[in-house]
């Protein structure tokens, strides 16, 4: 989901949210993994407004250890190309920030990157300390690469509590429920849900839900790991079906095309009440805190994506923003270093650090400290979400390969926008290589 610097606000804006998709860019140092300074290891973390808790962990971290970090903040333009240069040269880092998926795969299959399934298997507890639909995600091809470093923004349903009410409509659980609220916000004179359609990344939370709901996570997973015909499965087809039914019956309107997010656009269609509802990452609570503090405190309700009646995916299934991970590089000289700051992620001191800052951290020992958090209620909602997912999917953007999510995009804009069928959109994801 590409809305980089608008997440980047809404975060700053104390709500609760955790992960940040965004590019980086610039800088570093000597490079550690292919010969930096003596007894150091390089580390590349995202420069943003959020990065004080991974620079005093490097900073607590170096108190004990013989070996020290090298801290490198990365301005924001150009990251993914700045990685992808460094890894093929000495100044390679020996720890990296990304968002596994489709960021990493292609340094696994180069053999660059080091697997952590040694490390895990002497020492469980490793992996035990955070929430397993999470740190399942830093996994290619069954084995994990990656360890959450940030906090989680799953995408849900937000709905205006008033409007929903005043239509004599409930949040829907089903989508049964969702095509029977259609009709009655819109004879309220309402739009069912605000869809910021001048963006295709907010049509693609529908599909990627409703996929998992009727074929469940395996189906992208195919795709994911490479196999272009998994576009081939009939819950895709499903999925682009349902899109159109929804479209055709007005459940974002009519003019969705032109809309885009955040303020002025279908945050501020629902803080008005001129939408019943909107399907977003958590990042939109902070967003409502922002702009609608009011509206916010009071009148924004939130609930899980709903289950497709006979489908095969589990309704407990999450979509979104799992979090962003930190991988090492299998040429580093201090492996072991490497993997002891890793499991630093999880000490309570991290923990509190991220939540200091508005996130929702990814460790299970979380849970206890919820409470103690700006908005206990919305936080212990998005962390018991993620907590009791079967499946964690990462945004489909985020887990492929550019050379094909960027043409899907534009295949899905045309399918919402009624210019290609269901079979057609297929026909034409199919095509992508």
């Amino acid at each position: 989901m590409n809305i980089k610097n608008k997440r980047v606000k809404a975060l700053v804006s104390l709500g609760i949210a955790g992960s940040l998709v965004l590019g980086l860019g610039a800088c570093a140092s000597s490079g550690g993994a292919a010969g930096g300074g003596d007894k150091s290891i390089q580390l590349w973390v995202l420069q943003d407004q959020l990065d004080s808790a991974q620079k005093a962990a490097v900073e607590t971290f170096n108190k004990t250890s013989d070996v020290k970090i090298v801290y490198n903040e990365i301005a924001n333009d150009g990251y993914q190309d700045k990685v992808r240069t460094a890894m093929g040269s000495n100044q390679a880092p020996d720890i990296f920030f990304n968002w596994s998926g489709g960021s990493i795969r292609d340094y696994v299959d180069a053999g660059k990157l080091l697997s952590l399934d040694d490390a895990i298997a002497k020492d469980p507890s490793f992996k035990d300390a955070f929430v397993p639909s999470i740190f399942d995600v830093g996994q290619i091809d069954g084995k994990q690469y990656a360890v959450p470093m940030r906090g989680t923004q799953p995408v849900v349903m937000f709905y205006n509590k008033s409007v929903l009410s005043s239509a004599g409509v409930t949040a829907p659980t089903s989508m049964a429920d969702v095509m029977a609220d259609i009709p009655k916000l819109a004879a309220a004179g309402v739009t069912p849900f605000a869809l910021a359609g001048a963006g295709s990344w907010t049509e693609l939370m529908w599909l990627e839900y409703l996929v998992d709901r009727i074929g469940g996570p395996e189906v992208f997973k195919k795709i994911e790991g490479g196999d272009t015909t998994g576009w081939s499965d009939p819950a895709i087809l499903e999925a682009a079906t349902q899109i159109k039914t929804l479209v055709d019956a007005g459940a974002f309107g009519t003019n969705f095309g032109s809309v885009n997010y955040g303020s002025g656009g279908t945050s501020t269609l629902l803080a008005e009440g001129r939408a019943g509802m909107q399907l977003m990452g958590t990042w939109e609570f902070a967003t409502q805190l922002g702009e609608n503090p009011d509206f916010a405190k009071n009148d924004l309700g939130y609930v899980a994506f709903p289950s497709v009646a006979g489908g095969a995916g589990d309704p407990s299934d999450v979509v979104g923003n799992p979090s962003n991970y930190f991988s090492v590089n299998s040429a580093t000289k201090y492996p072991d270093t490497a993997i002891a700051f890793l499991k630093s992620l999880s000490s309570a001191e991290y923990t509190d650090a991220l939540l200091a800052g508005g996130e929702v951290p990814t460790t299970t020992a979380t849970a206890t400290k919820l409470d103690t958090t700006p908005n206990p209620d919305f936080a212990n909602f998005q962390f018991d979400l993620v907590k009791n997912a079967p499946s964690f999917q990462l945004s489909w953007d985020q887990a492929i390969s550019p050379t094909i999510s960027a043409p899907l995009l534009t295949e899905l804009q045309k399918l919402f926008n009624g210019q290609d069928t269901p079979e057609q959109f297929v026909a034409a994801v199919l095509a992508l290589k």
